[in-house]
């Protein structure tokens, strides 16, 4: 499953995007750290510098949401997570395709 946590930072605010950026990282290396973590990256928006995501990929929703309930990603990660934009996070993946490969389909987790 994939997490995309999009934030907005003004590049105008002083250090706040130094602030931002060493508070994503401390965020991203407690993430990391927990069981089920597979891959997550900071990125920035290319049109827009004030659009941030913290993107992070979790092997399932389970692992992804016991991340959470961990003391490290509490004290470090859940107050700047607090801060990203009130829309949904979490998706499941249900295709993918390799370079030059075909679709691969996946079934859906979630009862419908």
């Amino acid at each position: 499953m994939l997490v995309f946590n999009r934030f907005v930072v003004s590049p105008e605010s002083g250090d706040g995007v130094e602030t931002f950026v060493e508070r994503a990282h401390a965020a991203l290396a407690a993430l990391a750290a927990r069981p089920g973590y597979l891959r997550g990256e900071l990125t920035r928006s290319l049109d827009e510098p004030a659009s941030w995501c913290l993107v992070t990929e979790w092997a399932n929703v389970g692992a992804y949401r016991r991340a959470l309930g961990a003391f490290e990603v509490k004290m470090t990660a859940t107050p700047l997570l607090a801060e990203s934009l009130y829309e949904p996070v979490a998706y499941e993946s249900l295709a993918s395709a390799p370079p030059g490969g075909p679709v691969e389909p996946r079934t859906s987790d979630r009862v419908v």
